[in-house]
């Protein structure tokens, strides 16, 4: 099995401090199961890349009495594809030969372990149960661009049609450490057929390598379980401690969403742009609304106070913000026919989601620039392509008008989570690029105070199909 480690970052042969391999010699480690080599086939100043292979003895492990899990039969203890494909055997390498890497650990190079660098992971082979649309579940949520290959059973003969493999590319701004994590729980979370008997510990581990990542992924569950071998026990076990580690997390957001609330107090700027949403999608004529993002339901309370919206639902992907909004909103005490008009729903919009279909309307307030730059291709084909509504509103900050607030350093974001602040030129050449793609028109409106030099606070989006 091969994993191909790139970058471009400069100088990108920094690559091999950080994995603490020399890339001018040839490398190998002896492993339980077989010998790990790593080499770098490139390694320049403007790009490196470092290649583990991992060759499996399956003789060995078959006369070990240590096959892959589930073998039946003699003979397929022998021949198997566990040496060409990756699966949990490559967490195992990763975790014993990039070791330092996936701890982020480097002495020569402290400041290059906390510093996201342009980084690419390429595996020639990777078992998905669940196809192609199942990776990109896992990977696009953490910010990575996906691209998928799936390989013929035979390229001699394609009338076989094609086989569970996938060739897989991760294109990502990350940390080093944070992609060896994510690779080192999910790889064996895609082939789900690990190759080791799982305990305790093993709730450790996920626990440990998906600390600052696992706990917000709308696959928690699925990831969860698969990890730990479908071990209901360890599963409920590990999403209980999920759940709970969770909560600092999201005080922390909250405390940041706080410091950008009294930023914008001065001109009622979240009054102003929540009224101007709603005036949008009232004379939209709009009957039945969807709130992307909810948060803690401010524009869905606004929306439920209004009898022209039949049925509102709002969508977040933090439980934590769902629960917060159901308890301000006091659906367990609205009367029957108010509470048949508003829904709340867990998702994400990284992938395909059916519940939001057929509505007339959706307002995306004040949520892109909290996604990495990569995950906006996959936002905009869930929103404006699977989805579609009539009328799409998308507000976000202004980043020409932060120079009007004393208190915001300059080059610093409104919000600690943002990823982004556009210009008014940026969000337009995005906004006008989704309505040439989708099919819709798209004009623009400015919130708050309009200064002639620097525009208004937000600007907001609204597409009409």
């Amino acid at each position: 099995m091969l994993l191909e480690l790139s970058t471009t970052h400069k100088p990108a042969s920094d690559l091999g401090f950080l994995l603490h391999k020399n890339p001018a010699r040839v490398q190998s480690f002896e492993l339980a199961f077989g010998v790990a080599h790593i080499h770098y086939p490139e390694a320049s100043p403007e790009r490196c890349t470092a290649a583990l292979l991992v060759d499996v003895d399956p003789v060995g492990l078959a006369r070990a009495k240590g096959g892959p899990s589930g073998d039946r039969g003699l003979l397929r203890q022998y021949v198997n594809d566990r040496p060409y494909v990756a699966s949990s055997f490559l967490s195992v390498a990763i975790a014993q030969v990039l070791r330092s890497a996936l701890k982020g650990e480097c002495k020569e190079r402290p400041e290059l372990v906390v510093t996201p660098l342009p980084l690419q992971a390429k595996l020639a082979a990777v078992p998905c149960r669940g196809g192609e649309e199942f990776l990109r579940r896992l990977f696009e949520p953490l910010g990575y661009a996906v691209t998928a290959t799936q390989e013929p059973l035979d390229p001699k003969f394609p009338e076989w049609g094609e086989s569970r493999y996938f060739t897989v590319q991760l294109t990502g701004t990350k940390r080093l450490s944070e992609l060896l994590s994510h690779l080192y729980v999910l790889v064996p979370v895609l082939d789900d057929e690990k190759h080791y008997w799982v305990g305790d510990d093993e709730v450790e581990k996920l626990l440990r390598f998906g600390e600052g990542w696992l706990s917000s992924h709308p696959e928690r569950e699925l990831i969860a379980t698969r990890y730990l071998k479908h071990q209901r026990g360890l599963v409920r076990d590990a999403i209980a401690r999920l759940v709970a580690d969770e909560e600092p997390e999201v005080e922390e957001i909250d405390t940041a969403a706080l410091e950008e609330d009294q930023l914008e107090e001065k001109v009622t700027l979240n009054e102003q742009r929540l009224g101007t949403v709603l005036g949008v999608l009232k004379s939209s004529g709009a009957k039945r609304v969807l709130d992307l993002g909810c948060g803690e339901g401010k524009l869905v309370r606004a929306l439920l106070a209004d009898k022209q919206f039949a049925e509102i639902v709002g969508m977040d992907v933090s439980w934590r913000s769902l629960e917060i909004a159901t308890g301000r909103l006091k659906l367990d005490r609205l009367p029957p026919t108010q509470k048949e008009r508003v829904k709340l729903i867990h998702g994400s919009l990284m992938y395909r989601d059916t519940r939001l279909e057929g509505f007339d309307a959706a307002a995306v307030v004040e949520v892109i620039e909290h996604l990495d730059p990569p995950r906006l291709a996959a936002f905009e084909r869930v929103v404006f392509e699977v989805a579609r509504p009539g009328t799409v509103v998308i507000t976000t900050p202004n980043a020409e008008y932060n120079s009007k607030w004393e208190t915001l350093p300059a080059g610093q974001y409104r919000h600690r989570d943002h990823r982004f602040e556009w210009t008014r030129v940026q969000f337009q050449d995005w906004a006008n690029g989704i309505a040439a793609r989708f099919g819709y028109g798209v004009r623009f409106v400015p919130i708050g105070e309009d200064d002639p030099a620097v525009g208004s606070p937000t600007q907001m989006g609204v597409f009409t199909r």
